[in-house]
């Protein structure tokens, strides 16, 4: 089944499909957003605020803050991209305060005609603080910016400030009609065309059991209310957090402890065994360091020579989580780690010397720095023992919600928790000794492994 054209336009698409692959398109959205903000300018939002004067009140962040965007700006002019379209410091927290009032938007491709001037968005800005730091995230300043703790600490304020907004009916806009200040979204989230994307994207994913009919509508994939306006979603999160109908994601041999279920809606990334307990993740080839990984928690001694399997959600995925084995709760937490750091040797390798895939292609490094949650459960099946689900936030709010506690009994295929806007990969990690048999469906894991596997369906077996 061919997809529509607006996620797969010319120069292709990022990793996960969270950004477009032509980086003019994003200069196209960033044009954009200046517009808006020169038409309704606003002053700094309070954590905003605070993010400039902590800058400015320490000369060394304040000179490797303007370093960052120094050497982005340099990189990029040596491309034939030109000059990029954040120039500075100062310039990207105006652009940045005005997200604050902003959902993700959709656009539809079109080919760029001779003689025009403005650069016009294209495709899905689904990470779009992600659009503003592309370059000078990549480069060395950087990382030294973004491996700062106090700069992770006042960019989680401010992303729970923009998160308030995405909570709203305010944030609708995105779903059904235009933007705030009345530029129309050309296509709502709520249209035809993307809601035969989302249902495409369901649908292409493998997994066991009956798949789609090639039928099927919004409505017959995701819990909604097609009679209202807004299909009843309360939010943009609520549009986010969407839930499949009951039966479209049936749980793989139930009552079988020995099957291991997909805890996420998710393309294979990794199949690692023998995992160190410290390694050096942040170099070339981001070898997993279960140290880190798991925060030095007690229970990491028992995974050392163990197996991690990570897979990456795209942009259109389901974005919960469910429980691979049936147990009980053990722990469960959220650490709390950077938003916009990257492995330094993944930066300005794309087109041009652009960072194709921002953090995308930082996935194993990510495991070690970026938010994310730990759920150890206790397996029923004793040939499993202690195993951790851990999601992984990327970007923008990466808000992880757990939503089972410690002491809980959970069944295979039930709920654990969701992503909140930014979600980007998971591992599941288990203990050495533990024999398992993977089944990924023929594809083989890494970055070129775009299709998902349906979630609660079988990709493992335990040996006996």
């Amino acid at each position: 089944m061919e997809s529509p054209k607006v996620f797969h336009q010319k120069g292709g698409h990022r990793l996960g499909g969270w950004l477009p692959g032509d980086p003019t398109h994003v200069d196209g959205w960033i044009r954009k957003l200046k517009k808006r903000i020169a038409a309704r300018p606003r002053d700094l939002v309070p954590p905003i605020k605070a993010f400039q004067e902590m800058v400015y009140a320490d000369q060394v962040l304040h000179r490797t803050m303007a370093a960052m965007f120094a050497e982005a700006y340099l990189r990029r002019k040596e491309t034939p991209l030109g000059t990029p379209e954040v120039r500075n410091f100062e310039e990207f927290l105006v652009l940045l305060n005005g997200i604050m009032t902003t959902a993700p938007e959709y656009y539809e491709c079109e080919e760029r005609k001779a003689g025009r001037e403005e650069l016009e968005p294209c495709g899905l800005i689904g990470f779009p603080i992600n659009a503003l730091l592309d370059w000078p995230m990549g480069t060395v300043s950087g990382y030294d910016v973004f491996a700062n703790s106090l700069v992770n600490q006042q960019f989680k304020k401010i992303l729970s400030y923009w998160s308030q907004f995405l909570v709203t009916q305010d944030s609708r806009y995105v779903l059904v009609e235009g933007d705030p200040d009345g530029t129309p979204v050309v296509i709502p989230w709520l249209s035809e065309t993307a809601k035969k994307e989302m249902v495409d994207v369901a649908c292409s994913a493998v997994g066991e059991g009956a798949g789609c009919t090639g039928t099927e509508t919004f409505q017959d994939i995701f819990n909604c209310k097609p009679q209202d306006p807004d299909y009843g979603f309360q939010s943009w999160d609520d549009f986010f957090t969407r839930t499949f109908v009951p039966g479209v994601r049936p749980v793989t041999a139930p009552s079988d402890d020995r099957v291991i279920v997909n805890a996420c809606e998710s393309a294979p990334f990794a199949l690692r065994r023998n995992v160190s307990e410290s390694a050096k993740f942040w170099i070339k080839g981001q070898p997993y360091s279960l140290e880190n990984m798991l925060e030095w928690d007690p229970y990491t001694p028992q995974f050392v020579g163990g197996t991690v399997y990570q897979a990456f959600l795209s942009a259109l995925s389901y974005h919960r989580w469910h429980s691979p084995v049936s147990g009980t709760v053990k722990k469960a937490y959220v650490i709390n780690g950077s938003y916009y750091l990257e492995n330094m040797y993944q930066g300005f390798k794309g087109p041009g010397g652009a960072d194709d895939a921002a953090p995308n292609d930082s996935q194993a490094f990510l495991t070690a720095v970026a938010t994310r949650a730990l759920i150890f459960i206790e397996a029923d099946n004793p040939d499993i023992g202690l195993m951790c689900v851990m999601p992984v936030g990327m970007a923008e709010v990466s808000s992880c919600q757990i939503t089972v506690c410690e002491g809980d009994h959970v069944v295979k295929g039930q709920q654990l928790g969701m992503f909140h806007f930014g979600g980007s990969t998971h591992c599941l990690i288990f203990r050495p000794g533990v024999e398992l048999d993977f089944h990924l469906y023929g594809q083989k894991p890494g970055p070129d492994a775009s299709t998902n596997i349906r979630i609660n369906t079988a990709i493992a077996t335990v040996k006996r």
